[in-house]
């Protein structure tokens, strides 16, 4: 082989030799930038959710303040709305008698011709014996709804109520079996299914920690009462890890689309029909939870039923 074809040689080798460095640079520099693009993503869908985080917990807080002065100001006028009607109920008897008696008179031949004019008169509008046989069913339904009114300003008040502590040590398995069987009544018509094990004590509010175990469990049997095509089965777990206990409730009803899980925690949001739930139940969950420096958790699909998950610190 002639010095030149050697000279030619080296310099292809040297060529290539530089090439595939300098691929492999561009390799590892296209991977380091894929991977910090990631990472970047990674970073901004976090900032996201804290950024949401931050709007639902300030919007919360707000709604709370609203709630409280609202509530205030419907339980003052309930209050006497409340105890006139019980006043009322209390001249029923007597009122039902006089319009009987009333309308006995206007049937009489017996009484002085003005004054039965005057009662004919009187029940042009409405018989005597139509009021007296509505009377009692319209004071009924204005107690019903007195009752309703005052279950939203309960559930107002619970919401936004201070934040005063009554926080002790306390066992939440046995704050869960203690709930399930309070609420043995309204899921007679469901399979209950446990796992609840025993988990170390932590500082917080039992009565808080049980209304929210009693509201997602109620919150699960309406969930399968919409779903007929099979048995309805609720869960209810308790167990714990190194820093958390852990409280799930679940159903097989109709679920969840992603727009009504995304508004579960919305006072006044629901999806139950007029007059069966004021919208504030799953709110006054968040709320505690919230105040108890935990989480939840839910996953949702339709048609299949509903799990949620709450996670507590484990406080001594």
């Amino acid at each position: 082989m002639s010095e030149q074809n050697i000279d030619y040689k080296r310099a292809f080798e040297r060529e290539r030799r530089a090439r595939d460095e300098l691929e492999g640079l561009l390799e590892a520099q296209t991977r380091r930038l894929y991977e910090a693009n990631v990472e970047l993503e990674d970073k901004v869908a976090m900032l996201e959710k804290q950024k949401n985080v931050i709007l639902k917990t300030e919007k919360m807080a707000t709604l709370g303040t609203l709630a409280a002065g609202v509530a205030h100001e419907i339980n003052n006028p309930l209050a006497y709305v409340s105890s006139n009607i019980e006043s009322l109920f209390d001249f029923n008897d007597t009122l039902v008698g006089l319009l009987h008696l009333a309308r006995e008179l206007s049937q009489s031949e017996e009484i002085d011709p003005d004054l039965k004019a005057k009662f004919v008169a009187l029940q042009k509008g409405m018989s005597f014996e139509l009021m007296a046989d509505d009377i009692v069913d319209i004071g009924i339904d204005v107690q019903e709804g007195i009752r309703r009114i005052a279950g939203i300003v309960s559930n107002l008040l619970s919401f936004s109520r201070p934040k005063e502590s009554k926080s002790s040590n306390v066992n939440l398995a046995e704050v869960s079996r203690f709930i399930l069987k309070l609420a043995t009544s309204q899921l007679r018509n469901v399979v209950v299914k446990t796992e609840i094990e025993e988990v170390p004590e932590t500082c917080c509010n039992a009565d808080a920690i049980g209304q929210v175990i009693l509201n997602l469990l109620l919150n699960a049997k309406d969930a399968c009462e919409s779903e007929f095509t099979r048995q309805s089965c609720v869960g209810l777990s308790v167990s714990a890890n190194q820093e958390h206990i852990l409280i799930g409730v679940s159903d097989n009803g109709v679920g969840m689309d992603e727009t009504t899980r995304t508004k579960i925690f919305e006072p006044f949001y629901t999806t139950k029909d007029i007059g069966k739930g004021t919208g504030m139940g799953m709110a006054i969950v968040y709320g505690f939870i919230e105040e108890h420096n935990g989480i939840i958790h839910v996953e949702s699909k339709l048609g299949q039923g509903t799990s949620i998950t709450v996670s507590l610190p484990i406080i001594n």
